[in-house]
C-alpha cells in the first residue's frame, strides 16, 4: 500500500507546482513575451547607425524622419531618442568630471593657450624707413580663476629718426564670482620715451561684469580703484590715485571673421587739491580689430589704436594712433 501511495502523492506535488509556476508567470509582467517591434530593420539600422555617430542634430533628423515614415512605431522611436539623450548626457558628466579633474591637478605652466601676431615693414630709396609691431597674448582658464598675460612692442624708425618706441606688459587675474560678475586684478608697466615717460606703472582690482556671452557676442565691463606711478625721462616721478575702466567686446561677425574692441580708461588726480587742476591726467587707452580666419591657427588682423593723455610731459603731444596689419598664429 505505502509503495503505491508514494508515488501517487509525488505526482499530484509535482502537478501542483507546475501549475503555480503558471499561474506566477502569468500574474507576472516581467515574464510576459516582449512586444514584436514594430521597426522595419532597414530603419533600425539608420538610427543605429546616427546613434553610434553621437551628433546630436543627425540623430534626431533620422528620429524625425522615422516617426513620420513608420507612424506605428512612434513610441519605439521615442525610446530609442530618450535612450540616446540619457546615454549623451552621462557621457557629458563623465566628460566635464574628467576635465574638472585634469584642471585640479593641473601644474603652473599647464592649460595656457595664445596668440602671437606680428607685422612689419621697410622701405629704401628716397624714404628710409623700418617699422615692428609684434605682440603675445597668453590666457589660462581654470575652473574659477582665468590669468591673462600680455605683451606688446611697437617701433618705428624713419630717416634716421626714431618715431616711435612703445613697450607694454599686462597680467590680470580674474575670478568668477558667479554667471555674471567676476573680480578683477591688473598689473601693468608701460614704456614710451617719446611720450615722455620711461616707465609707467599701474596696480588695479575691482569688480566685473559679463553683460552678454554667447557663441557669437561677448561684452564685459570693468571699474576699480588704481595706483599709477610715471617716471619721466626729463627725470622725477610722481605716484597717483586713479579709477580703471575697461571694456571688452568680442563679435564673431561670420565663420571666419570677427570684430574686436578693447577699451581702457584710467583717471588720475594729483595728491593735493592744487594738483588736481594743473596736473590731473586722464588717459585712454582704444583698440579696435577686426579678423579674419585664414587657418584653424592662422589669422590676418586690422587693428586702430588710439592713446590719449589729456596732460602730456613737455614735448609730448595728447593724442597718439596707430594702425596695424598683422598676422596671428594661435596655439
Amino acid at each position: 500500500m505505502r509503495k503505491i501511495f508514494l508515488p501517487c502523492f509525488a505526482a499530484i506535488a509535482l502537478f501542483g507546482a507546475q501549475a503555480a509556476s503558471a499561474q506566477n508567470a502569468a500574474g507576472d509582467p516581467s515574464t510576459e513575451t516582449p512586444t514584436a517591434s514594430q521597426l522595419p530593420d532597414p530603419v533600425r539600422a539608420m538610427l543605429d547607425a546616427a546613434v553610434e555617430t553621437g551628433n546630436r542634430d543627425k540623430v534626431k533628423a533620422v528620429v524625425d524622419v522615422a516617426k513620420t515614415t513608420n507612424p506605428d512605431a512612434v513610441d519605439e522611436i521615442d525610446g530609442i531618442w530618450r535612450d540616446f539623450q540619457t546615454s549623451q548626457r552621462r557621457l557629458a558628466n563623465r566628460r566635464a568630471h574628467r576635465e574638472e579633474k585634469a584642471i585640479r591637478q593641473s601644474g603652473l605652466f599647464d592649460l595656457w593657450s595664445g596668440r602671437g601676431q606680428i607685422g612689419a615693414f621697410q622701405s629704401s630709396g628716397n624714404n628710409d624707413s623700418f617699422g615692428l609691431t609684434a605682440s603675445l597674448n597668453l590666457e589660462r582658464e581654470g575652473i574659477d580663476w582665468t590669468h591673462k598675460l600680455d605683451a606688446s612692442a611697437d617701433y618705428r624708425r624713419n630717416n634716421g629718426s626714431t618715431q616711435r618706441e612703445q613697450f607694454r606688459l599686462s597680467y590680470e587675474p580674474n575670478y568668477q564670482i558667479d554667471d555674471g560678475f567676476f573680480a578683477y586684478g591688473l598689473a601693468q608697466f608701460e614704456r614710451d620715451r617719446l611720450q615722455g615717460f620711461s616707465a609707467r606703472y599701474a596696480l588695479s582690482g575691482g569688480i566685473g561684469y559679463k553683460l552678454l556671452d554667447t557663441d557669437s557676442v561677448a561684452l564685459s565691463a570693468k571699474l576699480g580703484p588704481a595706483v599709477r606711478r610715471s617716471e619721466f625721462t626729463s627725470g622725477g616721478s610722481e605716484t597717483r590715485l586713479a579709477a580703471l575702466a575697461g571694456l571688452d567686446f568680442d563679435w564673431q561677425l561670420a565663420e571666419n571673421l570677427k570684430f574686436t574692441q578693447d577699451t581702457n580708461a584710467v583717471a588720475e588726480t594729483g595728491g593735493s587739491a592744487v594738483l588736481i587742476v594743473d596736473s590731473s591726467n586722464t588717459s585712454l587707452n582704444l583698440v579696435t580689430g577686426l579678423e579674419a580666419g585664414v587657418t584653424d591657427s592662422l589669422t590676418t588682423r586690422l587693428s586702430w589704436t588710439l592713446e590719449y593723455d589729456s596732460n602730456p610731459p613737455p614735448g609730448g603731444v595728447s593724442t597718439d594712433t596707430l594702425s596695424r596689419f598683422t598676422l596671428i598664429y594661435g596655439f
